[in-house]
């Protein structure tokens, strides 16, 4: 167990670059007892960081000379931007000089740089990105969130196994209640891919598995783990972030209309300020991709500071936690399942 984790942070990435993921890297460091590695620009970097307090800041910054940009396909900066401040990041977790890496830059490239260049756990099959949404009640854990398009049943399978190790280490969840996100909640719903998930999952070791969920159940807070393939876990994310969204923008034009409705919205301010940070993606922080060597955490490009610190937060309990070695040990108890599954 590390006393003082330490992340190595693309400072590059990201809408707003250094000038957001700098003082968001320097809060986490701070706050968290954590050692921030900034991975960019050392000059800009620099610049950045004379605007900040960093006393009692545990940092160093890393230089890297390319930046990756958001037209670029993963396949080439894997190939041709050696010096890209993703790559950098991810080298200093492979060569174990940094124990997980946070990135709000291109999400392809750092989704393929965790994976070809950090690695895979030994006998997980493919790396999920788990993401984090809020319910009625506490947050669930979907995954796959994008990471793979196209799937196997045992796949999903390992998908369910890893959603239970995060959730138990890094959200404290006891027995997470883990589902297989399907088009009816009754068992031989689904298609070929769904059905046979099902089966390996029901025959798991020490496995919280309730059966199928529908869209409607993601949000109730009665699920604690989603497992789905990266093609449906994408579009279930960003529809409910734009609902999100759209709902605040629809409660501001209703309460804003009007004398009475805006006498309304005064007194109800304050419910709209926690219906608001309850909805807000910058609590979460990113998506982990679990299955790797360490970790990679996925932040949206127009993260904020506060995204940056929450995310590396993450970064940080998931290595205290020992989470990989949990993940690991999960995935190793049921090889033979999956093993089965992917002889059939």
């Amino acid at each position: 167990m590390n006393e003082r984790p330490i992340i190595a942070v693309d400072a590059m990435g990201g809408d707003f670059g250094p000038s957001v993921v700098v003082p968001g890297a320097v809060e986490a460091a701070r706050l968290h007892d954590l050692h921030v590695q900034l991975v960019g620009d050392t000059p800009k970097l620099e610049a950045e960081l004379d605007k900040l307090d960093l006393k009692d800041v545990h940092y160093d910054i890393v230089q890297a000379d390319d930046v990756v940009h958001m037209n670029e396909k993963p396949s080439d900066i894997l190939r041709r931007k050696k010096n890209a401040s993703i790559q950098v990041a991810c080298r200093l977790v492979k060569d174990g000089a940094a124990d997980a890496v946070v990135s709000a830059g291109h999400s392809g490239a750092t989704v393929a740089c965790g994976m070809f260049i950090m690695g895979r756990l030994p006998g997980v099959e493919r790396p999920a990105l788990a993401a984090l949404l809020p319910t009625e009640k506490d947050p669930v854990v979907v995954l796959d969130a994008g990471a793979n398009v196209d799937c196997r049943p045992y796949h999903l399978f390992q998908f369910g196994l890893m959603g239970d190790a995060f959730a138990r280490d890094l959200l404290s969840y006891p027995s997470p209640r883990v589902s297989l996100l399907s088009i009816g909640e009754e068992e031989g719903k689904g298609n070929s891919q769904v059905k046979e998930a099902y089966e390996l999952l029901k025959m798991a070791q020490n496995l919280n598995f309730v059966g199928n969920a529908e869209g409607r159940d993601i949000f109730t807070g009665d699920l604690d783990v989603v497992v789905c393939d990266g093609f449906v876990g994408n579009v279930v994310v960003k529809m409910s972030e734009g609902l999100a969204s759209s709902l605040v923008r629809m409660l501001k034009k209703v309460f804003t209309t009007g004398v009475l409705p805006a006498l309304g919205g005064m007194l109800a301010k304050g419910a709209f300020k926690k219906f608001a940070s309850t909805i807000d993606y910058a609590e979460y922080g990113g998506a982990p991709l679990l299955g790797l060597q360490g970790l990679a955490i996925v932040c949206h490009g127009r993260s904020s500071s506060l995204a940056m610190t929450n995310a590396i937060k993450m970064g940080g309990t998931f290595v205290r936690k020992g989470t990989n070695s949990h993940l690991a040990e999960t995935i190793l108890a049921n090889e033979e399942l999956t093993r089965f599954s992917r002889a059939i």
